[in-house]
Formats: C-alpha cells, structure tokens, sequence
C-alpha cells in the first residue's frame, strides 16, 4: 500500500513534495487496543488511515470518556499533530477500534510542507472545518437530546458499521461512547429490551426491531 493511494491531496502536490513525504511517512500496524495518541502528551504526526477504525475521544479529570469522532480507510486525522496548530489545544485520545494499518507523516515534515503549499494548507483548514463542526454537532447532543434517544442513534449506527444487527459490545464502551455511566446504558438497554426493540446477552446487543430504534432517535 502506497501512500499515494490514501492521502487525499497527492495529486495537487508538486513532484518534490511527494517525494518528502514519500521518504518521511512511516507505515505502522495497530492492533486493536492500541492508543496512537495521548492528547497534549504527544504530537505524534500525522495519521492517514489505510485500513481498520479509529476512534478519536475526550477523556474527563474522572476518567470517563465521549466519543468526537471515528476514522475509516483514506481519513486522515489531523489533531495526532495538534502542536503544529498553536491556537488549538486538544487533549484528544486516539485509540484503534479494530486492527488498523496507517501511515504517519512527521509533524514538523508536515508543518513545512503546509507552511509552502497553497493545496496542503487549504486541506489542512477544510480538516479542522469538519472536525469541529462534529464537535459541535456532538455538543448539540450531549446538550439537547435525551440518552434514549443518543443510544438508540448509536446502536443503529453500529448496526451499520458492523453490517449486521448482532453488535458484540459492553455497556461499559458504549458508555463510553455517550459520555454517560454505565448503569444508565444499562437501564435503558433493559428498557429497549422490554419494548422488543433489542435482545441483550453478555457482552452483545442484538437490534431486533430497528424501525422502532429509528423512530426513537427521530422523535
């Protein structure tokens, strides 16, 4: 796999650009698990996804975790380098949700490479314009929807992720997800059990009725 074939912009880069980055990127496999990124701790580079999930999350002075946003094949993920934007202070946390491959490209090799190029600096701002409207899209929910609705949004979103309505996942990381407890998952899972919209077992959820879950989320 070539970087060529993942980074959005190849195309608008001059021979010698593609050349730096050619020598500089580093390929790197990420076992699911994996934290790529501590927040302010680390400016690591940046990380263009080839293949797998990763999952970008604030992590609270008590430990508990909202999920901002997920990466997929071809994404690329600019707050792994936020120490190149000095107006920005992210603590975010970036973790592999499943087993990924990535490159990264130096922090300081990109910071140059966008401090000369016009398409490399319009890209990096179009990034930080998508980011931080899922950001603010995520404060809108945490703020003005109810957890019913929050999960039942999420686990039709897994469901698709997944590509199947069988989810093997805790209530601890779904939880984590919504930036809520686990005992209130729990409740409410109990409670979409009861309605027949899910099947709960250890350690999965199963969607049983998703056109309820969808008219939950819409309500």
């Amino acid at each position: 796999m070539r970087l060529e074939q993942y980074f959005p912009i190849w195309d608008q880069l001059t021979a010698d650009e593609q050349a730096v980055l050619n020598q500089a990127a580093v390929k790197r496999l990420a076992p699911k698990g994996t934290r790529l990124h501590n927040g302010s701790a680390d400016c690591v580079g940046l990380f263009v996804i080839c293949s797998g999930q990763l999952r970008a999350f604030i992590l609270s002075d008590e430990g508990k975790e909202v999920t901002i946003y997920r990466l997929f094949e071809r994404d690329v993920c600019l707050f792994s380098a936020s120490c190149i934007m000095s107006s920005v202070q992210f603590d975010i946390t970036i973790e592999a949700e499943k087993d990924s491959e990535l490159w990264i490209i130096p922090t300081d090799v990109y910071k140059n490479l966008m401090d000369r190029s016009l398409a490399v600096a319009n890209y990096t701002n179009q990034i930080m314009a998508s980011r931080f409207s899922e950001v603010m899209w995520l404060v809108e929910q945490v703020m003005w929807k109810s957890v019913d609705k929050r999960l039942a949004g999420f686990l039709l979103e897994e469901a698709n992720l997944e590509g199947g309505s069988v989810l093997k996942i805790t209530h601890d990381k779904i939880a984590a997800h919504l930036g809520t407890a686990r005992e209130v998952v729990t409740r409410m899972l109990r409670y979409f059990q009861s309605e027949g919209m899910v099947s709960l077992a250890r350690g999965t959820v199963e969607i049983t009725d998703p056109k309820r879950l969808e008219s939950l989320q819409k309500s």
